[in-house]
């Protein structure tokens, strides 16, 4: 690992290594190896080697570092070749965490690069002390920060040399996950003028750089920095950013037309706000969306175009923080891997993308990051754990949050039928759950109010709760905490039966079945009547089966009047909105739930969608109805959590779900729920098998379902006595003598309601 000795520390301009090696002949196979302490760009003979982003990526630096390995044969001449690698500040030393809690030189405050070229298995060239070092043209850049650039500057200088720095190669994995890649360029949507500014609307918003070509004046500059909305006036407004600079600045060369675009940050933008000093003449800008999962695996559609706009706003949310880490927001001073968002999601975030790398790595640094009472992180990578005289109590053990170590990988089982992260988990999960018990050393949790106190909990994050002057009910902290408690301990529990463990399956089954009797005794009613008597805790109790069966259809009665009671506004916060609708669907409450989901009002999915939205805010009154911006200290508009609900759509309303005994959609429970609001619904997914696919529409009281399974995948038809299945495949059927039916390929089937 080498250092450039020209390097100015954090925040300072950005430098380069470079050396010079010869190959006599281009052999057959040329392989370059490569990671960064802090951020790295290389060339070979001046050409840009792989399309990747952001390398060497995010990890917890102190337990793992990436390297990429690229195949580089066609960057190569025979005879003298040179080798440049720039060097970025990156997440490695550049602000971490906002303003009033901000780090520098977080993981370190020396940057490096360790690299070896590898021809047929010699290896022609590798970083040592001859090699060489200089400044580039980036004059300063940062993860919050953006980036500057002097085009005046681009003639690289090799003028200083370069040090070996200590480095445990131990450290070194190959990139566990995809590299970040662009997107199709997105071209402006809209252009105008405001206060002698160029404003540009791209149209949607998402994490990403601009790229533009200007000519003018040698020394012209622009300026750029952006916005996810406009105010109530129409007017540029950035305040949600916070302290993060988020811009770019571009000092021209004037040698003709030039083209630019960032390469050691990214920014969470819909709008660009563009000025210029100088002579100089903007040609063209475009908007480069940048994301770790860039394909999509699947699609969902029906009459109500909100609602189409709705999925793709949580697919464009999924992009733009699914970064390397899946993060809670792409644009202000935080962009953090919070444990929470990503816990909720996760189930959805299996249907729209291939997530098994990336969650794999995620849940190493989530791992990593366990303390030894077994708390998790509320964030991983979490800075705190490096500077704990910083920081006031211990930033661990929320549940909803810390349970993203059980639900994650139980829903990647599910998704990708992968064993090996149930392997490697469990202890995590194991200790997690043991940390859950400790907090009031039995089955109910009492958390403590403080933050960063043993047994601090967020509950039910950001749960609305209408007027002030008469709220409606909300979860308390310690019912939340123990409705979690036992979902997290059931999971492990069914974790340890399929790894075959079985002293750790029967204790874990005992401890869940003891929360799940103290959670009725201290919750219920001898009428039924759950203690808070709000959306959250009915959902969850019912979609986890925490319900006594005396008290199962007193209490479905009080979860319907609560919703309705509500005007069928949503009464849920980061841990209930996953749960509510599944569980009025489990119920059959499908009247309500379709009322809920289709809610246009506030709070409700589809009024962002009709403010004109294009990603999941974090607030559900991130925008009031008259413009007025909510408190932009924390509001961000590019936020997937609420964006869970697309689970919903495609297990409940297409009716597909993969099941536990045979994951990876070796088999599919099929169970659809017709919500005649809908209109017809179409949906798709490409699993491992092959394609899913399904269709279905409503004609009086009959459905018409048609259903496309892969070749390896079964599914099974569940009946109840609200659907009963009249045709297949044109053929009449009568009383079946099970509620459930085998179907594999394709199928018609004709329900009648």
């Amino acid at each position: 690992m080498i250092s450039p000795l020209c390097d100015g520390g954090v925040g300072s301009r950005s430098s380069f290594v470079c050396s010079e090696f010869v190959l006599p002949t281009i052999k057959s196979a040329v392989q370059l190896s490569i990671s960064a302490l802090g951020l790295y760009q290389v060339f070979l003979n001046g050409r840009k080697v792989g399309d990747d982003y952001l390398t060497p990526g995010l990890t917890c630096y102190d337990d793992r570092l990436s390297f990429q390995t690229y195949e580089v044969k066609e960057y190569l001449q025979p005879g003298i070749n040179k080798i440049e690698i720039w060097l970025a500040d990156g997440w490695y030393r550049s602000q971490i965490m906002w303003e009033d809690c901000k780090i520098l030189n977080c993981w370190g405050d020396t940057l490096g690069v360790i690299a070896q070229l590898e021809a047929d298995d010699d290896i022609v060239c590798k970083t040592d002390k001859s090699w060489r070092s200089g400044v580039t043209p980036v004059l300063q850049s940062g993860i919050y920060f953006g980036e500057d650039y002097d085009a005046r500057e681009d003639t690289l200088v090799a003028s200083h040399g370069v040090k070996e720095i200590e480095f445990d190669k131990v450290l070194l994995v190959k990139h566990e996950t995809n590299g970040v890649k662009a997107l199709s360029a997105v071209n402006p949507l809209k252009t105008w003028q405001e206060n002698d500014n160029l404003i540009v609307d791209f149209g949607q918003n998402c994490s990403g750089v601009i790229r533009l070509k200007v000519e003018g004046e040698r020394g012209a500059k622009l300026y750029i920095d952006f916005a996810e909305v406009l105010d109530a006036e129409g007017r540029f407004d950035r305040r949600n950013y916070r302290a993060a600079r988020v811009a770019n600045q571009y000092t021209l060369s004037g040698n003709g037309i030039e083209s630019y675009e960032p390469r050691f940050t990214f920014m969470g933008f819909r709008y660009a706000r563009v000025k210029i000093t100088g002579d100089a003449k903007l040609h063209a800008i475009q908007q480069i969306p940048l994301t770790s999962v860039p394909q999509v695996m699947a699609g969902f559609e029906c009459d109500v175009p909100a609602v189409n706009r709705l999925v793709q706003n949580t697919l464009w949310s999924q992009r733009s923080n699914f970064i390397e880490i899946p993060t809670d927001c792409p644009q202000r001073d935080e962009r953090l891997g919070w444990t929470g968002d990503a816990q909720v999601f996760a189930g959805t975030a299996c249907w729209l993308a291939d997530c098994e790398s990336f969650f794999i790595k995620y849940l190493r640094d989530v791992m990593h990051d366990q303390r030894p009472n077994g708390a998790i992180s509320h964030f991983s990578p979490d800075p705190t754990l490096l500077y704990p005289d910083k920081f006031f109590g211990d930033w661990a053990g929320s549940t909803g949050w810390g349970d993203v170590i059980t639900v994650m990988p139980w829903q990647m089982y599910l998704h990708y039928g992968n064993v090996d992260v149930l392997k490697e988990c469990f202890p995590a999960m194991q200790r997690w759950v043991d940390y859950l018990w400790s907090i009031s050393d039995g089955p109910i949790i009492k958390p403590n109010l403080k933050w960063g106190a043993h047994g601090f909990t967020f509950g039910d994050w950001l749960q609305p709760v209408g007027d002030n002057r008469k709220p409606r009910p909300t979860i308390a902290d310690d019912c939340a905490a123990t409705l979690y408690h036992y979902i997290s301990t059931d999971i492990a529990a069914k974790v340890a039966n399929l790894l075959a463990l079985t002293d750790a399956s029967t204790a874990l089954e005992q401890r869940a079945a003891r929360i799940k009797t103290a959670f009725a005794d201290e919750y219920f009613s001898n009428t039924g009547r759950l203690a808070h008597n709000d959306q959250t805790s009915y959902a969850l109790a019912f979609l986890y089966d925490l319900v006594p069966e005396q008290y199962y259809r007193s209490a479905k009665q009080y979860f319907h009047d609560v919703i309705v009671d509500a005007d069928y506004l949503i009464g849920t916060g980061f841990i209930g909105t996953p749960a509510l609708l599944p569980a009025l669907s489990k119920l059959g409450m499908t009247d309500l739930a379709e009322k809920v989901f289709l809610n246009n009002k506030v709070p409700g999915w589809l009024y962002q969608v009709e403010r004109g939205a294009t990603t999941i805010w974090e607030r559900w009154d991130a925008i009031g109805e008259d413009g007025t911006i909510y408190d932009p200290d924390m509001n961000s508009y590019n936020h997937y959590a609420y964006g869970a609900v697309c689970q919903w759509l495609f297990e409940s309303v297409a009716g597909v779900s993969p099941v536990a005994h045979a994951p990876g959609y070796q088999e599919v429970s099929i169970d659809p729920t017709f919500l005649p609001a809908l209109g017809q619904v179409s949906m798709w997914h490409d699993c491992r098998l092959g394609r899913i696919e399904v269709r279905w529409k409503l004609e009086g009281n009959k459905a018409s379902y048609a259903l496309s399974l892969p070749d390896g995948c079964t599914g099974i038809l569940l009946l109840d006595e609200h659907k009963k299945v009249a045709q297949v495949n044109g053929q009449s059927v009568g009383n079946l003598s099970s509620n459930r039916m085998r179907l594999t390929g394709k199928n018609e089937l004709v329900f009648s309601l």
